[in-house]
C-alpha cells in the first residue's frame, strides 16, 4: 500500500507548527488527477510543508500533482515520500476552496476539480522557454482619450455595487474594453491581480493589444502553451509578489494568483465558456463563485446576454447598461442591414450561394480597398428540413422543435421527445417537393468567392485550420487589411474589431434557427447581432446584407434591428411556458453503447432508476443524441428537470461512471 484513505476532503486548511527543516515529516494530501476518485492520501517528505504547498507524487506507476493538506502522524502503514515541492510559497487558500465547491456543484471528484488547477495536465521537467512572457504589438487603446458618458457611468456603478458579479449589457462599439481597462488599472493600483477572460484562445492576440500600457506584466496562458511552458509561467504566476493582468480563455481562470481583486470575462454568453469534459462548469457560475471566496469583483461583459444571466441579474439588480457608441462613425451613408429573401431564387442567378446584391457589395467594398466578412454558422451541414418556396420548416408535434433528418435510416426525429417519422415528400404547407435538406459549409462559398474575386486575397477560418493558418496568428494582417475577404463560422463573431471592414454577408441566417434545441433562438439572435456588429464601429460606414428562407422571422428582425429587449421578451415567455432555464434546472445524461439497441436498453433503465427515487423531477426521454453514431458507438440521451438543483446533484451522484453527466448544459445536442 502506498498510502491511505482519510476521509474528508478538505478536513483541515490549517497550516501545522513547523518542524525543525531536514527532518522527516509525514502530510496528507489531495490528489489532483481525474483518473482518482478517492480520498486523501499520505506522503512523507524530508523538510517541512504548509498547508496549500504543490508537490508532485508517485501513484501507481505515475507521477502526479497533489497539495498539502497539512502534517499528521506517522503512518502505521507503507508508504512513499513526494518527488518534488514544487515551490514554496502555497496556493492561495480561495484556490483549494474553490476546488471543493466545483466537487459538490458538479458532482464530481476532488480529484477532477484539482485537476484544474494543477500546473500541466502531464507533468513535465522544469525548462527553460522565455516564449512564456506575452510579447504585445506597439498598437494601444489610449487610456487619456476621454471616456464617453455611458463608460464613466458603468465605471462607477460597477466599482460602488455592493454586487459580486456585475453584467455589463453593452452593444456592439460602444467601448467595453475601454471599462475593463479603467477597472484593471484601479485594481492594479490597489495592488491586487487581474483576470481578463476571452472564449477562444484566437482573441488573446486582441486583449493583449488593449493592456499594452497597464503599469503591471501581462501574462497569456492557454492550452497551446507547451507543457514546460505552462508549468513556468503557473510557477511564475504562484510566486510573484506584484500585483499581474492574466490574459487567456476558461483554463486561466484556475491560475494561482495572490491577491485576486477583478475577473472579467469578455463575450460572456459566448457556449465555448461551458467545459466539455468533467467537471463540466459554466464559466461565469465559476467566477462569480471565485470572486466570492477571493472577494474580487466578476465582469460579465456581453453584447447579448444570455437570457438565464439576464434574469437572473435582473433580479438582483446588478446590469449596467451601455448604449452609446465609443467612436462616432465617420459616415452613416450606405451603413444599415438588407435582408435578402432565399426564397427569391432570381436573387441567385450569378451563384447558388451568393446573392446578386451580396456579390456587388462585395465587389464595391474591395474596389473601395476594404474588407468584407462572409459568415456561415459552424453548423452548416445541420440536416435541417425546409421548403425552398415559402420557407415552411418541418418541426415535432410534440415540442415544437425542428426535426432532425437521419440519411442512414431516412427518417425525422426529434432529439427531445424521440419522436420520429418518415421524412416529408413535398412540403405540407404549399404543396412543393422542392424540399432540401443540407446546406454550404466553408469551403464551398472560399471556392465560390475565389471564382468571383480571383485577385482578392481571401482566407478562411474555422476548427479545421491548421498551426499557422489560425486566427490568432494571422490577426495582424487581418487588422491591416491584407486579407481582403474573410471567410468563417462563430469564431469571426466573437469580439473582433477590424478597422477596414465595410461589409459583413450571412449566407443563411436560418441554420441555426433550424437546430432542435430549447437554445436554438437565442443562439441565432446572438451570432447575428455580434456578426451584425463587426462593421459601424466608428471606423467608416458599414453594411450587413442577412440572407435567410424566413425574412419576417421575429428573431431575425430583432438581431438586424439590434431590439434586445423585444428579443427577450419573446424569448423569456417561451421559457416560461415550456418550464426550461432559468424556470427550471436541468441534467443531460448521455450513454454510447456498441449498438442502437444496447444504447436504448441502458437509457431505459437508468429512466427506471431515476423515477424509482421518487424526487420532484421530469425526465424527457430518452432519444438518440444529435449526433447519434459517432464511429462505431451509438449515443443517446436523456434530460431531467426540476425546480431543486439539489435534486439533479444526487441523481448525478448515482449514475453509474459510463454515463456522460452534464449539470447545466447549454443545451441539449
Amino acid at each position: 500500500m502506498t498510502a491511505a484513505w482519510i476521509g474528508n476532503p478538505l478536513n483541515s486548511l490549517v497550516v501545522k507548527k513547523r518542524s525543525k527543516i531536514g527532518a522527516v515529516q509525514y502530510y496528507e494530501v489531495l490528489v489532483a488527477s481525474k483518473n482518482y476518485r478517492g480520498g486523501n492520501l499520505i506522503y512523507s517528505f524530508d523538510g517541512t510543508l504548509v498547508s496549500g504547498n504543490a508537490v508532485t507524487v508517485p501513484l501507481k506507476s505515475k507521477t502526479v500533482t497533489a497539495f498539502v493538506v497539512g502534517m499528521v502522524k506517522k503512518p502505521v502503514f507503507k508508504f512513499k515520500p513526494i518527488t518534488e515541492l514544487l515551490s514554496e510559497r502555497p496556493l492561495p487558500a480561495y484556490c483549494l476552496e474553490l476546488a471543493k465547491w466545483l466537487s459538490q456543484y458538479y458532482a464530481c471528484s476532488m480529484g477532477e476539480a484539482l485537476s484544474l488547477l494543477a500546473p500541466t495536465k502531464t507533468l513535465a521537467k522544469k525548462q527553460e522557454d522565455s516564449a512564456v512572457l506575452t510579447r504585445v504589438s506597439e498598437q494601444k487603446i489610449d487610456l487619456s482619450e476621454p471616456l464617453t458618458k455611458d463608460q464613466a457611468s458603468a465605471i462607477s456603478k460597477i466599482g460602488g455595487s455592493k454586487n459580486t458579479t456585475t453584467l455589463l449589457h453593452g452593444e456592439t462599439a460602444s467601448g467595453k474594453t475601454r471599462v475593463y481597462l479603467e477597472l484593471a488599472s484601479q485594481t492594479l493600483k490597489a495592488g491586487r491581480s487581474v483576470i481578463l477572460l476571452t472564449p477562444e484562445i484566437s482573441l488573446t492576440s486582441q486583449l493583449e493589444r488593449a493592456t499594452n500600457q497597464l503599469a503591471s506584466p501581462v501574462r497569456t496562458f492557454h492550452s497551446q502553451l507547451r507543457p514546460g511552458q505552462r508549468r513556468k509561467l503557473w510557477l511564475n504566476i504562484l510566486e510573484s509578489r506584484e500585483p499581474m493582468v492574466i490574459i487567456g480563455p476558461r483554463s486561466a481562470l484556475f491560475l494561482p494568483l495572490p491577491n485576486l481583486g477583478l475577473i472579467v470575462v469578455d463575450e460572456a454568453h459566448e457556449p465555448a465558456y461551458k467545459q466539455e469534459q468533467s467537471p463540466r462548469y459554466r464559466t461565469a457560475r465559476v467566477a462569480s463563485q471565485l470572486g466570492q471566496l477571493a472577494k474580487a469583483k466578476v465582469v460579465l461583459g456581453t453584447a447579448t446576454p444570455s437570457i438565464d444571466d439576464y434574469y437572473l441579474a435582473s433580479d438582483k439588480k446588478a446590469i449596467v447598461t451601455m448604449t452609446q457608441p465609443a467612436i462616432r462613425a465617420i459616415s452613416a451613408k450606405g451603413s444599415g442591414v438588407q435582408i435578402v429573401d432565399l426564397k427569391d431564387r432570381s436573387q441567385f442567378s450569378r451563384s447558388p450561394y451568393l446573392s446578386r446584391e451580396l456579390l456587388k457589395a462585395t465587389s464595391e467594398a474591395l474596389n473601395a480597398k476594404r474588407q468584407v466578412m462572409i459568415y456561415l454558422n459552424r453548423r452548416g451541414s445541420a440536416r435541417l428540413i425546409l421548403c425552398k418556396v415559402c420557407g415552411w420548416q418541418l418541426l415535432c408535434p410534440n415540442c415544437d422543435l425542428p426535426l432532425v433528418y437521419h440519411g442512414d435510416q431516412h427518417l425525422v426525429r426529434c432529439h427531445s421527445c424521440g419522436h420520429k417519422s418518415a421524412p416529408p415528400a413535398f412540403c405540407s404547407n404549399c404543396h412543393n417537393p422542392d424540399v432540401i435538406y443540407t446546406t454550404a459549409g466553408t469551403k464551398a462559398i472560399h471556392d465560390e468567392l475565389a471564382r468571383h474575386f480571383p485577385k482578392a486575397k481571401i482566407a478562411r477560418f474555422d476548427s479545421d485550420n491548421i498551426r499557422g493558418q489560425r486566427l490568432n496568428e494571422l490577426y495582424d494582417q487581418l487588422h491591416s487589411g491584407k486579407i481582403e475577404i474573410i471567410v468563417g463560422t462563430q469564431l469571426l463573431a466573437k469580439g473582433l474589431d477590424l478597422p477596414k471592414l465595410q461589409l459583413v454577408g450571412v449566407v443563411t441566417a436560418d441554420t441555426s434557427l433550424a437546430l432542435p434545441d430549447f437554445t436554438s433562438e437565442e443562439r441565432s439572435f446572438q451570432l447575428l447581432y455580434q456578426v451584425i456588429g463587426r462593421v459601424g464601429r466608428g471606423h467608416g460606414h458599414g453594411r450587413a446584407i442577412i440572407q435567410t428562407y424566413h425574412p419576417d422571422s421575429p428573431i431575425i428582425i430583432a438581431a438586424a434591428t439590434k431590439d434586445w429587449q423585444k428579443f427577450y421578451r419573446h424569448c423569456i415567455a417561451e421559457r416560461q411556458n415550456f418550464r426550461f432555464p432559468p424556470f427550471a434546472y436541468l441534467l443531460k445524461l448521455s450513454c454510447k453503447r456498441a449498438s442502437s439497441a444496447g444504447a436504448a436498453k441502458s437509457a431505459e433503465n437508468i429512466k427506471k432508476q431515476i423515477l424509482q427515487l421518487g424526487l420532484a423531477v421530469q425526465v424527457i426521454g430518452p432519444s438518440p443524441s444529435f449526433w447519434s453514431r459517432r464511429g462505431h458507438y451509438h449515443y443517446w440521451q436523456l434530460t431531467v428537470k426540476s425546480k431543486d438543483r439539489q435534486h439533479l446533484v444526487d441523481i448525478a451522484r448515482q449514475v453509474s461512471g459510463d454515463w456522460r453527466i452534464d449539470l447545466d448544459p447549454v443545451g441539449l445536442l
